[in-house]
């Protein structure tokens, strides 16, 4: 860290941060990016392994690719994008026909999105859940499916906040991780790690941001932090701020997690296939086959699967997955997998869940949460974007969004 004065500090180093920070260098502003964790990228993390190839232990897909400022960024770094389709969007299993019920799941999860997108502004909102009807053979299925794209379940999830998302469908992958692309993109600025912010005194002339290792002096603040942990912040800002505490409580972090096993004797098995492990509860997890070709099975939980392992650790997490094989696969798959990386994100203390959702109810406080306060103090992170939350690229926009008003606050 470079002094205890600046023009401007981004409080957090993920997607959003960064974009913000970036923004702002680039402009002249003399910017401090303040991170808790001891590296950058927040909920996007990149870690290598023992098998000699990249794993993101959080975001992995460029979600929107062909309008997405990560792909960008990655083809002027000259790095190498995936451009295959996702798993999720191919008729394929790992071997052999899919299971039942998949058919019916099938015009089940058409039906429902059909319904949501039909869901008019105008209308009191609901849970996503009143969307399935009543006694669907596939409920369970839909809730499963929910956690992994929402990190929760259909009743927990605003109808109005879900139609409003906005997804073009081409979800591609950056090879060298997306972690790695979101971290890379902070190199060169003035960053403090390991620096935890307890206090942004906003009584002065001036704010007066507090950390663990000394208080800095700035004109203007962008706060990216994560919601829960916002909400569980009430006295992070002096006056406090109590709309945004609440703000933030109307927009959890959901839970998806990922865990990955490296699958001996791989060939046997389709790259890029995908598996529910079981089709008649919401109690499963899904597993990606030799993504990227890899010798690998990426496994993901969500929601309140994801909430109930996260308490018995890794082992919790590995001995389910390998119950899940057994029982679609034979028990011969038990000896050809061994645990290779994992990251329990709800007991992350700078995350506290995995991404955004809103609450019946609460989708317009992703519009309160974003709103600056006094021309300078900003907020942005995935929860701010009304349509591309849940995302890294969200986040990144809403960081530059912040950074442009920063810059016209300061004129």
């Amino acid at each position: 860290m470079s002094g205890n004065d600046h023009q401007a500090v981004v409080v957090g180093g993920g997607a959003a941060g960064i974009g913000a920070a970036r923004t702002l260098v680039g402009a002249g502003v003399k910017t401090l990016l303040v991170e808790a964790r001891d590296r950058l990228g927040g909920r996007a993390w990149t870690v290598s392994s023992d098998l000699g190839f990249p794993i993101d232990l959080g975001c992995g897909w460029l979600h929107s690719a062909e309008r997405n400022p990560w792909r960008a960024i990655a083809e002027a770094k000259g790095w190498a994008i995936d451009h295959a389709p996702p798993p999720w969007m191919r008729p394929l299993f790992p071997r052999g026909e899919p299971p039942p019920g998949m058919a019916a799941f099938g015009e089940a999860i058409w039906e429902f999105r059909e319904k949501l997108a039909a869901f008019p502004e105008g209308e009191p909102d609901l849970p996503a859940s009143a969307f399935v009807p009543s006694g669907s053979p596939s409920r369970a299925m839909l809730d499963a499916v929910s956690t992994f794209y929402s990190g929760a379940e259909l009743d927990r999830i605003s109808a109005r906040d879900l139609a409003r998302y906005d997804d073009t469908a081409i979800n591609w992958r950056v090879v060298k991780g997306y972690g790695a692309l979101v971290a890379g993109h902070g190199e060169g600025l003035d960053v403090a790690l390991s620096t935890l912010v307890r206090k942004i005194d906003r009584r002065g002339a001036r704010l007066s941001v507090e950390t663990d290792v000394g208080t800095i002096a700035a004109d203007a603040i962008v706060v990216t932090v994560p919601t829960n942990v916002l909400a569980e912040m009430p006295d992070l800002f002096v006056p406090a701020l109590p709309e945004k505490a609440e703000a933030a409580a109307g927009l959890p972090l959901g839970l998806a997690d990922k865990l990955y096993l490296a699958l001996d004797g791989h060939d046997e098995f389709r790259s890029e296939s995908r598996i529910l492990g079981r089709t008649d509860s919401m109690a499963t997890a899904a597993y990606h086959f030799r993504p990227l070709g890899r010798p690998v099975v990426e496994a993901y939980f969500g929601g309140e699967t994801a909430q109930q392992l996260e308490a018995g650790g890794e082992r919790a997490f590995v001995d389910f997955a390998v119950a899940e094989l057994v029982g679609v696969l034979g028990s011969d798959i038990a000896r050809r997998l061994r645990p290779v990386a994992f990251h329990g994100w709800a007991r992350d203390p700078f995350a506290r869940g995995s991404y955004s959702y809103a609450k019946p109810g609460h989708a317009d406080d992703r519009g309160r949460l974003v709103e600056p306060v006094e021309d300078r103090i900003f907020f942005a992170g995935e929860a701010c974007s009304t349509t591309d939350y849940s995302t890294a690229h969200g986040a990144y926009i809403s960081g530059v969004a912040a950074a442009a008003q920063i810059l016209s606050a300061l004129i």
